[in-house]
């Protein structure tokens, strides 16, 4: 019950917070910036992340049965990956934007246009895509134990790996593959570009400037901070003694607590979110008013 009554309070405040973010930026024309349309994205991803799973979680939590059925687990897992990974490769490209705005700040309007940012984010959804039809399936051919007692909260690869019987060696070297190409990869590209934007930053003179380029980019990076470091954590090792002690409570955090502090970071540090939601309250009193 304790844990019904937490995920429950979780999940509805990620609901409301992405919900937000997104009207906000789609009703206000002041944010209609490459920045806010990836935002945009990330709070989208958010939303089916943790509506994939949440669900049946608190189903579980709930039921003294605390059973999914073998397409359940399927479809959990299939869209589960797909969207861990356009997430790692969405938080790639909001730190190159970061980084151009940053570092290019007089070329950021014509190097960000319209159709890159469009492409990008096909690249994103078609990046998650490919991501689960390669690891996917092969796990879901695994020869599981008879128990089917999956060690976790939600089907994923690791949990589906330790319930397998036979030889996993394959499998284990293929999410170490994924796991280098949509974790490491990602986060190594991203700890670069921050490398380049602190050394842009401590070139600029005034203090005002170096704050307003701070606050730029410490939204993103606390993000990435929370998202990497406990899902890596997990899918690098899935057999390590850690993945399997400790590796479902990292599973909870970043399928219930990260999605909801998104938005709370976004909002409460960017001052343009704050604006928008103040015009958009002024509009409706208006109108109210009217």
């Amino acid at each position: 019950m304790t844990l019904f009554m937490a995920v429950s309070v979780f999940y509805t405040a990620t609901l409301v917070g992405n919900t937000t973010i997104i009207l906000l930026s789609h009703l206000d024309p002041h944010l209609h910036t490459p920045m806010y349309f990836f935002l945009t994205h990330l709070s989208i991803l958010d939303l089916c992340f943790t509506t994939s799973c949440i669900p049946q979680m608190l189903v579980n939590f709930w039921s003294s049965d605390k059973t999914i059925s073998y397409l359940g687990c399927a479809v959990q897992l299939y869209i589960f990956l797909g969207l861990g990974a356009s997430e790692c490769v969405l938080l790639l490209i909001m730190a190159f934007d970061r980084y151009v705005a940053v570092c290019r700040p007089l070329h950021y309007a014509v190097i960000m246009h319209p159709p890159l940012c469009h492409k990008l984010a096909f690249l994103v959804w078609a990046s998650g895509v490919f991501g689960t039809l390669v690891q996917s399936p092969t796990t879901m051919k695994l020869s599981f134990c008879h128990h089917h007692q999956v060690d976790d909260f939600v089907c994923e690869v690791p949990a589906l790996i330790r319930l397998a019987c036979g030889d996993t060696h394959v499998n284990e070297l293929q999410i170490s593959v994924i796991g280098a190409i949509f974790l490491l990869g990602p986060l190594l590209l991203i700890l670069v570009s921050y490398g380049r934007i602190t050394q842009a930053v401590l070139a600029i003179q005034s203090q005002n400037g170096r704050i307003k380029a701070f606050h730029t980019c410490s939204s993103h990076l606390a993000v990435v901070f929370l998202f990497y470091c406990s899902v890596t954590a997990v899918y690098i090792q899935p057999r390590s003694h850690f993945s399997q002690k400790g590796g479902k409570f990292l599973t909870l955090f970043y399928t219930v607590v990260t999605p909801t502090l998104n938005p709370l970071i976004y909002t409460l540090r960017k001052k343009d979110m704050k604006r928008a939601f103040r015009r958009l309250l002024g509009k409706n009193r208006m109108s109210s008013e009217e």
